[in-house]
């Protein structure tokens, strides 16, 4: 994480989008600015965590390496050596897949 510069703060996640390998079905080429953003993603860091009423953290439900399914226009995409990540909340990742 150290090499990537960036660590999320409070219960925030930071994310990779996985790319979705593309089949093209009847010779259709479908442009880069039409496609859907993947929803699909893989935890690269966790925040340093949340705190409850009573002063006891809250465990992440994620762990580093995760691959999770995230709400469609939650977070906030950035853009670190040429690679695109996005920071959510933890309430923005919808489920664990696999």
């Amino acid at each position: 994480m150290a090499a990537l510069g960036i660590r999320p703060l409070g219960d925030r996640v930071l994310v990779e989008a996985v790319e979705e390998t593309e089949v093209v079905k009847g010779g259709i080429v479908i442009p880069d600015s039409a496609k859907e953003k993947p929803q699909e993603a893989t935890v690269v860091a966790l925040g340093t965590g949340k705190k409850d009423d009573d002063g006891n953290d809250v465990p992440f439900e994620v762990s580093v390496g995760d691959t999770v399914l995230m709400s469609k226009y939650g977070g906030t995409e950035v853009k670190v050596n040429d690679k695109e990540y996005k920071i959510l909340n933890s309430s923005d990742i919808l489920a664990i897949v696999g």
